[in-house]
């Protein structure tokens, strides 16, 4: 029996889609107040049990008859007051998830980390599995939070638990619209006149779920995988997607002094709100770089064809546009 952490999520949604489809007997965890809308037509084929990162007892429980586990769930944010809480449940929370599997007896688990935890550098802008980590201020506290999460899956390793690590670029696909990656599209949607300079990886979602059963499901194990389809600039990323919205594609450059203005006033914006922001210091300044991420380990482990990632915005963006907008 299969079990999957993070069910409710964008990578987690469709993984269980896959599973479901091909038959497979799936568990998933969920907590009380979770929405299950973006599987609500498959749910009943899916077992779902009350289990939270911070409470190592009930994911034990969520383990017992499972052999194979995927562990989807994490906090991602970029706000500068979620860092404590993201740091506490990305790390303890895997480490929580790894103690048990070791304790459940768990046969294989894949963990999904971050290009955020691989290393990155000024002077280096090519990016593999091998690359080390590098403290500096290009680190978001989100990549922290996976690069010490991810630890606790290597120590899993070293204690037995036969491990697969995925690194997934930016991830897309239909999900809720209003979080994570998704969160791009609806902000391109609603109109984005700047653009930056910088660049980065992107994968469609239906590619890394693919991956990752490809992998729970071969003999490879205790590796780590680079999962980036297509390294694009963010310049020719929001034009693909305002151009297959119907709107009109950013046309100013931002340079530091207007992104720095941008993620302040996105700051004053959420603090009147009470929304979270999308642009941050953070994410300003990781805009302004480009990193190239190279996916041919993954490719040639499994002999995988990436799709192309026009297609992938293309078909994103008509999901974006049904869920959306009437008639």
């Amino acid at each position: 029996m299969i079990l999957v952490t993070g069910g409710t999520g964008l990578v987690g949604s469709h993984l269980l889609r896959h599973l479901v489809q091909l038959g497979s007997k799936i568990r998933a965890t969920r907590r009380p107040d979770s929405n299950l809308h973006l599987i609500a037509d498959i749910a009943h084929a899916i077992e779902w049990v009350d289990a939270d990162l911070e409470e190592p007892q009930s994911l034990y429980e969520a383990m017992q008859g499972i052999e194979q586990l995927y562990h989807c769930a994490a906090l991602i944010s970029y706000a500068p007051t979620d860092a404590d809480e993201m740091r506490r449940i990305n790390r303890q929370g895997t480490a929580n998830v790894v103690d048990m599997a070791l304790q459940a007896g768990i046969k294989k688990m894949v963990y999904v980390s971050s290009i955020a935890a691989l290393g990155r550098s000024v002077k280096h802008r090519d990016v593999n599995e091998e690359t080390p980590w590098h403290d500096s201020r290009l680190n978001s506290n989100y990549a922290i939070s996976k690069m010490l999460a991810e630890r606790e899956a290597w120590r899993g390793i070293a204690e037995g638990l036969d491990t697969v690590i995925v690194n997934p670029s930016i991830i897309i696909g239909r999900g809720d619209w209003q979080t994570s990656s998704c969160r791009l599209i609806t902000r391109i949607y609603k109109g984005l006149r700047f653009y930056t300079n910088g660049g980065t990886g992107f994968v469609d979602v239906l590619d890394l779920v693919a991956i990752m059963h490809q992998l729970m499901n071969s003999p490879i194990t205790n590796q780590r995988f680079v999962v980036s389809a297509e390294n694009w600039s963010y310049k020719d990323f929001f034009t693909a997607v305002a151009q297959n919205l119907h709107k009109q594609p950013p046309t100013i450059a931002a340079n530091k002094l207007l992104s720095s203005l941008a993620w302040r006033l996105e700051a004053i914006k959420g603090k009147i709100t009470g929304s979270k922001p999308l642009i941050t210091r953070e994410t300003a300044r990781n805009a302004r770089e480009f990193y190239l991420y190279d996916n041919q380990k993954i490719k040639k482990a499994l002999n995988f064809s990436f799709r192309p990632l026009n297609q992938t915005i293309q078909r994103v963006c008509k999901e974006f546009l049904d869920d959306n907008v009437k008639g």
